[in-house]
């Protein structure tokens, strides 16, 4: 039984909060923290008004950006481990605080600078010698992906490849939340993350496409074709580090065209700028005004029908012959809804972020130094991830249509 800090309030952090709750065993003591004291206390009553509020639970009030007044909440509540799940701009300051007050840390998301729409892990492996030297230990990116697809890859590498060779992860959101724009979480980094130039590895480099020019139509099971665009996705850069046998890794992700013609004109107008410009004698962010007027990710949860579909889809070498492999999940937004209050995107985050904690709390993940989450025994992971409300499934010598 461990003391844990929550820190955010957003949709992600309500199903963290919800699974942590179902499981008084492993987290004894727990803390919400975010700039927003109010939406902590929302959460918390959420789980009251659900039977879920077993173990004990406070909120406080916390600039995450601001290091020493971190460490001081750090060092007065003594978790064993921070879950961060704020905004990536914020992980080396939270990680920085738990350095100092000689705390575990994990998230969800890797760090990205606040101005610059560029997003790379190297910042955070730096850290590798100062955890390390500190006897503690960070696991970068335990959501779904990156996390659950990193550990789909490791559990292949594992039970199914003596090499793995070709590596495409696919990402489908087949829901739909009636509103005629909206991103399924933060709209900034939402955004930043599309825009960017997509990304590959093949043939031991990385090569660069322009933004979601390269696309093609996918099968995702139960749910049927969808245009599917490659983009470049954190994980990638983690997963050919740690499996060099990799001759190719891609990400895809689907997106239907009204949220691109939207998209279109969001970067025609200028509104997806990231640096700030004068209005009437103030400085604004024109993404950051433009995240202030679209709908709130944490509120399409109602009215949101239909599933998600995550999985890798892998060829390699078993026993001298070419095998194929394709490992997913598929998560309803309804039912996810039901649960946590949340809708799908927001609960294959948050559960992942979760079952993590436990992992660690429970010695299975605890190693000194920054470890991402394929370096770890993919099986006691994904026995809790199913129970937990993530199911997974396997199609052996598939058709992979990649």
């Amino acid at each position: 039984m461990s003391r844990v800090l929550i820190i955010g309030a957003g949709g992600v952090a309500t199903v963290v909060a919800h699974k942590v709750a179902a499981h008084p065993e492993v987290f004894s003591d727990v803390m919400l923290a975010s700039r927003t004291q109010s939406k902590c206390d929302n959460i918390i009553k959420s789980l009251e008004s659900r039977g879920l509020k077993k173990a004990q639970w406070q909120s406080a009030r916390i600039d995450a950006d601001n290091v020493p007044e971190l460490t001081a909440l750090l060092e007065k509540f003594k978790p064993e481990l921070v879950i961060n799940v704020a905004l990536p701009y914020q992980d080396l300051h939270i990680m920085d605080a738990c350095l100092a007050a000689g705390v575990n840390y994990m998230d969800t998301a890797n760090y990205e600078p606040l101005d610059e729409a560029k997003y790379q892990y190297s910042w955070q492996w730096a850290y590798h010698d100062r955890f390390k030297d500190a006897g503690l230990t960070a696991i970068l990116g335990c959501g779904f992906d990156p996390g659950v697809t990193s550990v789909f890859t490791a559990y292949a590498a594992k039970h199914h490849f003596d090499e793995i060779q070709y590596l495409d992860i696919v990402d489908c959101n087949a829901g739909n939340h009636g509103k005629a724009f909206a991103t399924n979480f933060n709209p900034e980094i939402n955004i930043r993350e599309i825009t960017q130039r997509g990304k590959y590895w093949e043939n031991g480099d990385w090569h660069e496409t322009d933004p979601l020019s390269v696309h093609k139509p996918l099968n995702y099971p139960r749910v049927g074709a969808k245009e599917s665009y490659l983009m470049y996705h954190e994980e990638l850069e983690s997963l050919v580090k740690n499996y060099p046998t990799l001759k190719r890794a891609r990400f895809w992700m689907t997106f239907g065209q009204e949220y691109l013609t939207h998209l279109r004109v969001i970067q025609n107008i200028g509104m997806d700028r990231i640096d700030p410009i004068d209005y009437e004698g103030h400085k604004i962010v024109p993404i950051q005004f433009l995240k202030a007027v679209l709908p709130n990710p944490g509120d399409l949860g109602a009215n949101y029908t239909g599933w998600t579909s995550i999985g890798c889809r892998i060829r390699g070498i078993k026993d001298g012959k070419e095998k194929t492999y394709y490992i997913f999940n598929n998560c309803s937004h309804e039912v996810a809804y039901k649960e946590t209050g949340t809708q799908g995107v927001s609960y294959t985050t948050g559960v992942p972020a979760t079952v993590g904690a436990m992992m660690h709390l429970k010695g299975l993940w605890k190693q000194p130094g920054v470890f991402n989450v394929e370096q770890f025994d993919p099986d006691p992971f994904l026995k809790e991830l199913g129970p937990n409300g993530l199911p997974w499934e396997e199609i052996v010598n598939g058709d992979l249509e990649l």
